[in-house]
């Protein structure tokens, strides 16, 4: 009996099958409705009991195409407003296949030169589009939530050493809590990054002045006086979810200075504000942070598990994450060690191919120009959002998300919020666009974020005639 996992034919048919649906695919993007209830009976043909002498490439591949092109969210497509979520430029998808293709384990020079070479010069171009100084370094992960984690590791060793202790090799044992400072804007992703650390999701102290999370400078400088020179991280978070907003990196990047603090900045969408001239005074003083993590596969449009990690002092990545001698592994200062001893992960795709090969196709320029239409269409959707009698923005757009929810005079505000969740779930199911709800300031709302590559104005047109629709067909009836 032939063994079909050696037939290079039906694998080179394979990958021409799906080379074949990737045309039809793209280009139903544009207009294709984000998700299509009426196939999700479709899924059902993924089930069923593991097969005994399997159905080959050719058939395997041809079901999970037809499957898949039927139901997956159209989440890479322009009308896709939920989370922050890019899609994947051209160079990326490209590169990103070229990934799987070549198959390299990325854990160290040793095992790819080439994929080390490649991560190499990716981190150092992203150092350089953000406008961080020379010798910044950093490592790829694979989102948000490990870049804080690889970040915060970094913060936790570098508080260890501040206490005459060794974190990495003995722990947190022992030592008191270590002090993590924010406004409330921080995110979850960072909470479950100090949560995995051992530090708990509650170490974070938050000192806001209202009740969407605006950070209390006086209040958090007050804590880190109140400290007598001990060691403490702040976290900066730069573009707050539910509406694009900024704590002040500049004056938070002055207290650390003055207190001998750690500054961690979350950018996970954010950071990218630095590529426009009319963005950039929002991420003033980025450069004088010690760590900063951020999401590939958002305004960067590369597929997911793209996230990034820098860090001022890059040598503290290899003293965090290291691994204890095997015989067989190099160490991180070793010739052939790498960016597997310098984040969590050990044996790592290629996730520097799209990021080398976006950046080296479209450049800085390209950048620039994406995030400025990007801006446009954010206040673009605000004014739409303005002039409709039945919307209601809930607060400035400083970057490329419009919080706002549905109102109508007389409604009580909990029925107001009942009357948005309605909203939130109409658009799900109905799916010819997408966007979630939120909680900002206490209110239910909507927080569209335009951040794909190939979103229009009249996308963001057909977004808001959608919400104004369902929420006409979903207004509570009062006495």
């Amino acid at each position: 009996m032939a063994d079909p996992l050696h037939d290079e034919a039906a694998t080179v048919a394979a990958l021409a099958q799906v080379g074949a649906a990737a045309g039809p695919y793209l280009g139903s993007l544009a207009d294709r409705p984000v998700h299509d209830p009426a196939a999700a009976g479709k899924l059902a043909g993924l089930t069923g009991p593991l097969p005994e002498d399997g159905e080959g490439t050719a058939e395997a591949v041809r079901r999970l195409l037809d499957i898949g092109t039927a139901t997956a969210t159209a989440s890479s497509g322009p009308r896709f407003f939920h989370f922050v979520t890019g899609g994947a430029t051209p160079a990326a998808l490209a590169a990103d296949w070229a990934a799987s293709l070549l198959d390299q384990n990325s854990f160290a020079r040793v095992s790819s030169p080439f994929a080390h070479e490649t991560e190499t010069v990716a981190l150092d171009w992203l150092r350089d589009l953000f406008g961080l100084p020379a010798g910044w370094g950093g490592a790829l992960v694979a989102g948000a939530t490990f870049a804080n984690f690889t970040s915060l590791g970094c913060a936790t060793q570098w508080w260890g050493e501040r206490q005459g202790a060794d974190t990495v090799r003995d722990g947190l044992s022992g030592l008191p809590r270590m002090p993590v400072l924010s406004g409330g804007y921080v995110h979850a992703s960072a909470r479950k990054a100090l949560q995995m650390l051992g530090h708990g999701r509650a170490a974070v102290e938050v000192f806001s002045r209202d009740d969407v999370g605006r950070v209390d400078l006086d209040a958090l400088e007050a804590r880190l006086a109140g400290l007598a020179g001990a060691p403490a991280v702040i976290i900066a978070n730069a573009g707050e979810v539910n509406a694009g907003d900024f704590d002040p990196v500049d004056a938070l990047a002055g207290l650390a200075e003055r207190y001998g603090a750690w500054l961690h900045v979350d950018g996970a969408f954010g950071l990218f504000a630095a590529l426009s001239p009319r963005s950039a005074p929002l991420v003033r003083g980025i450069d004088r942070a010690h760590s900063i993590a951020a999401d590939g596969h958002k305004w960067l449009n590369v597929p997911y598990e793209s996230g990034f990690a820098l860090i001022r002092e890059p040598a503290r990545l290899g003293t965090a994450f290291g691994m204890p001698g095997a015989a067989y592994l190099p160490g991180p200062q070793d010739p052939g060690g790498g960016y597997g001893l310098y984040g969590p992960e050990s044996s790592r795709r290629a996730r520097s191919l799209p990021i080398w090969a976006t950046l080296a196709a479209y450049g800085r320029q390209g950048y620039r120009a994406m995030v400025e239409r990007h801006l446009d269409l954010a206040q673009h959707l605000a004014a739409r959002v303005d002039e409709a009698p039945e919307l209601e923005r809930l607060a400035e757009v400083p970057l490329c998300i419009v919080c706002f929810r549905v109102s109508a005079p007389g409604v009580p505000e909990e029925e107001l919020d009942r009357w948005n969740r309605a909203v939130g779930e109409a658009l799900i199911t109905d799916g010819r666009v997408f966007c979630g709800t939120t909680v900002y300031g206490g209110r239910v709302a909507l927080r569209p974020a335009i951040v794909n590559w190939r979103t229009t104005e009249t996308d963001i047109d057909l977004f808001v005639d959608v919400v104004r629709e369902l929420a006409a067909r979903t207004r509570p009836q009062l006495p």
